[in-house]
């Protein structure tokens, strides 16, 4: 039997990347997902279309989970699309290194409203819905440990990702929902390739310090996804478990 048969699943910023590979591997393990994307309909849609041609159930959902009423929307959708809710998938994110002379309250907000504040939101709309065995997964960064220059914000919104993933694995604990994080290092994703990183001398100097001699791929992290989902993991909370080829 599929590991996630019978299970529903919100991925949010799935319409691409690690958050779309996420939702196909859910789905291809039994589970309904909901595909949530804040503004790449074509995107998203192909992510459901590709679930379904398989055999799966999706939806697309649209939302920015910034905001507390459309990061509520989201898991209601999913609800009312496919009557329960139990894994929650806090993939959305942004990065942008700055060095410390060109930092702004704006590049401040930006990065720390979707990787914190929408992780929150969207965590609170989906704790009224899990039940026992709820699952919730935190998408966070190996820059936690590694802590590479120029990165000081997004370091620090992925390290308070770390810091809540704890707290609310604790706080969520006795009601019997469990939070874990998944730490990726490089992943060859669409923004990485637009942001450069990809086929360039920072990519080349990530391989030559990772053990495995690769940079991820979508599919490396959920992989992992599906494991937190499923009851393969059902005594672990509050974990980070780093996916980076041994690059640390």
């Amino acid at each position: 039997m599929a590991k996630l048969a019978g299970k529903v699943a919100v991925v949010t910023g799935a319409s691409k990347g690690i958050g779309a590979a996420i939702a196909k591997a859910l789905a291809a393990e039994g589970a309904a997902v909901a595909v949530n994307y804040s503004s790449s309909r074509a995107g998203a849609d192909a992510v459901v279309r590709a679930i379904t041609e398989a055999g799966g159930k999706a939806v697309a959902v649209q939302g920015d989970v910034t905001k507390p009423q459309e990061a509520q929307g989201i898991v209601e959708a999913a609800v009312k699309a496919f009557g329960r809710l139990d894994v929650l998938v806090n993939n959305s994110g942004v990065y942008e290194f700055a060095a410390i002379e060109a930092v702004t309250p704006e590049h401040y907000r930006k990065i720390f409203d979707v990787n914190v504040l929408g992780l929150l939101l969207t965590t609170q709309a989906a704790a009224k819905h899990l039940g026992e065995g709820g699952s919730i997964i935190n998408i966070s960064s190996v820059v936690t440990s590694l802590l590479p220059p120029q990165s000081a914000v997004y370091t620090a919104s992925k390290g308070a990702v770390d810091a809540i993933t704890g707290v609310l694995a604790t706080e969520l604990g006795p009601r019997k929902i469990r939070v874990n994080a998944i730490n990726p290092g490089m992943v060859d994703t669409e923004g990485a390739q637009s942001a450069g990183f990809i086929g360039s001398d920072f990519e080349k100097g990530v391989i030559a310090q990772t053990p495995l001699g690769r940079v991820g791929q979508p599919e490396d992290i959920a992989r992992v996804a599906v494991f937190l989902a499923s009851e393969d993991s059902r005594w672990m909370t509050g974990e980070k478990l780093v996916a980076s080829g041994g690059l640390h």
